[in-house]
C-alpha cells in the first residue's frame, strides 16, 4: 500500500468525520430552531406591562438575520463544547463515549440559553419547553452516535498493526489495544531481540500502523525514524524524557534550534488564577453540595456507627504533608494492620455504603474544604501517602517530579486514565499536564471532570497481580 494512497485515506477519513459531525451538530440545531421559532420567540416578543399596568411596547424583536445570528450562536456553543469533551470524535471513542459526551454539551448548552432567556424576559420564562428540546436531542444524539460508527466501521476496518517491543512483556498494551478491536488489530508481534534487520524488513510489510513498545533507546531512536521515513504510521510509548521534552520551550541560539526545560513550569502570575479560581469554585460548590454531603454524612454514621469522615496523611507541593479529608467509604478496622495499600477491585474492605458513595464520588466533597484551605486545587496530580510515595521513588525516582505543584482534586491522569492505571503510567500523564500547563487546560480539565465522574472505569479498583511500577 502506496504512502500517497495511505494520506489519501486518511484525507478521506478526515472530511468523512467532519461531515458526520457536522451533520449531527445541524440535527440539534435544526431541533432548536423549531422550538425558537414556534414557542421561545413568541414569549420573548410578547407585549409587556409594567408595573400599573401600562403597555411597555414588545420584548425581543428580531429581522431574518437576528433569527439567524441566534442559531448561529446556539451551533457555536454546540460545536464548542462537542469539541471540548469528545462529542465529535466518531470512530476514535465508542459510540456510548460518544453519546456520553454529547449528553454533557447538550445539558450544558441548553442551560446557557435558557438562562440567556431569563436575562431577556427579565422574568420567568417556561422551561417544559427547553426540557423537550433536550429529550428530542438526546433521542438524536442517542441514534447519530451509533449510526455514525457503523457507517465508519462499515467503510474503514481495524487497522492492522506490527507490535515491536522491548524487555518488558508486552501483554498489557495488547490488552488494551484489544479492547478497540473495533479500531485496531494486532495481527504480529515481534521482540527487538530479534534483530533490526528482520524488523525493518517486516516493517515494510502490508501494515496500517507499527506499535513501538517500551524498546530501548538505542534501538528506538533509529526504527522511529525508518518507520517514519517509509511513511508508517507510528504508535511510540513515551519515555519520562519525551514526556518533559513535549513541554519544552523551543528556543533559537543563532542557527540552532535549543529546548528549554525549567524546572517549575507554572508561572507566578497562573497560579494566583489558578488560586482565585479555586477559592470561587470551592465556595460555589461547597454551598451546592451541601445537602448531598448532609445525606452523605447521615448514611455513613448510620451504616456502622462509626466515625463519618476518614482523614489521612497525604503529600502536596514539594512534599508537604496534609490531612485529606473523605466521607469514609471502608470498614473502621480496614488497615488494622498499619499497611498502606491502595483499593482493589471487589475490595471487601469497601462498604455497601462506601461502594455507592465511591461510584457517585461523594466520598471526595470533603476535600472542597481542603482546596479553600490551600492544601490542594481542583485539578493537579491526586496526592499519595508519604508510604507509598517512598514506594514508588524506589522503582521510579522521577515519582518526585509530580510533586513539583500543588496536588489536586482530579488531575490530567484521573481524566485520560483510570483508577487502576498503573503508576507509571500515571506519572506520564501528570507530567503531561505540568509541562504544558495553561489556565484553558485546567478549565478543559474542569469540563471534562464532570463527565468522568459518570465513567465507571474510572473508580475500578486494581487487579490483585497489576504491576504498580516500572523503571524506564
Amino acid at each position: 500500500m502506496s504512502v500517497d494512497y495511505m494520506k489519501h485515506i486518511e484525507s478521506v477519513k478526515r472530511i468523512m468525520v467532519l461531515l458526520l459531525g457536522g451533520i449531527g451538530l445541524a440535527m440539534q440545531t435544526a431541533v432548536y430552531a423549531w422550538f425558537w421559532y414556534t414557542t421561545y420567540y413568541p414569549i420573548l416578543n410578547e407585549v409587556r406591562f409594567g408595573p400599573e399596568g401600562q403597555n411597555m411596547g414588545r420584548g425581543l424583536s428580531f429581522a431574518f438575520w437576528g433569527h439567524i445570528f441566534i442559531l448561529a450562536l446556539y451551533f457555536i456553543l454546540l460545536l464548542s463544547f462537542s469539541i471540548a469533551y469528545g462529542g465529535l470524535k466518531i470512530g476514535y471513542l465508542k459510540p456510548m463515549d460518544v453519546f456520553l459526551s454529547q449528553i454533557f454539551t447538550l445539558f450544558i448548552v441548553n442551560f446557557i440559553t435558557y438562562c440567556q432567556y431569563l436575562i431577556i424576559k427579565i422574568g420567568f420564562v417556561a422551561v417544559i419547553p427547553m426540557i423537550g428540546i433536550l429529550v428530542i436531542q438526546l433521542f438524536l444524539a442517542f441514534v447519530w452516535a451509533h449510526i455514525t460508527n457503523y457507517i465508519y466501521m462499515s467503510i474503514f476496518p481495524p487497522r492492522k498493526l506490527l507490535l515491536i517491543n522491548g524487555e518488558y512483556a508486552a501483554d498489557d498494551i495488547i490488552a488494551k489495544f484489544n479492547t478497540r478491536k473495533d479500531k485496531y488489530r494486532i495481527v504480529k508481534k515481534m521482540n527487538i531481540s530479534e534483530g533490526l534487520e528482520k524488523i525493518h524488513k517486516e516493517c515494510l510489510g502490508d501494515y496500517d500502523g507499527i506499535i513501538i513498545w517500551d524498546v530501548p533507546n538505542q534501538y528506538r531512536n533509529g526504527l522511529v525514524k525508518f518507520c517514519y521515513g517509509n511513511g508508517k504510521r507510528i504508535y511510540v510509548m513515551p519515555k519520562i524524557t519525551d514526556v518533559l521534552l513535549k513541554g519544552s520551550t523551543q528556543l533559537h541560539l543563532f542557527d540552532s534550534p535549543v529546548f528549554l526545560l525549567r524546572d517549575y513550569s507554572i508561572k507566578i502570575e497562573q497560579r494566583f488564577i489558578k488560586r482565585i479560581l479555586d477559592i470561587v469554585l470551592a465556595l460555589v460548590l461547597i454551598v451546592l453540595s451541601s445537602p448531598f454531603m448532609l445525606i452523605t454524612a447521615i448514611a455513613v454514621k448510620m451504616y456502622d456507627g462509626g466515625p463519618v469522615l476518614y482523614k489521612q496523611v497525604r503529600c502536596t507541593i514539594n512534599r508537604r504533608e496534609f490531612q485529606i479529608m473523605k466521607f469514609r467509604s471502608m470498614r473502621v478496622d480496614a488497615e488494622k494492620d498499619g499497611v498502606a495499600r491502595l483499593a482493589s477491585k471487589n475490595d471487601s474492605r469497601i462498604t455497601p455504603v462506601g461502594n455507592f458513595i465511591r461510584k457517585c464520588r461523594l466520598d471526595e466533597l470533603p476535600q472542597l474544604f481542603n482546596i479553600l484551605k490551600g492544601d490542594m486545587s481542583f485539578i493537579g496530580p491526586r496526592p499519595e501517602r508519604p508510604e507509598i510515595i517512598k514506594q514508588y521513588l524506589e522503582d521510579m525516582p522521577e515519582f518526585a517530579f509530580r510533586t513539583r505543584v500543588k496536588a489536586g482534586l482530579a488531575g490530567y491522569a484521573q481524566i485520560y486514565g483510570k483508577y487502576n492505571t498503573t503508576p507509571y503510567d500515571k506519572l506520564k500523564l501528570d507530567l503531561t499536564y505540568i509541562e504544558n500547563y495553561s489556565i484553558w487546560l485546567d478549565i478543559k480539565l474542569l469540563l471534562l471532570t464532570a463527565k468522568i465522574m459518570f465513567t465507571p472505569d474510572s473508580t475500578e479498583g486494581v487487579e490483585e497481580n497489576q504491576v504498580t511500577a516500572k523503571k524506564d
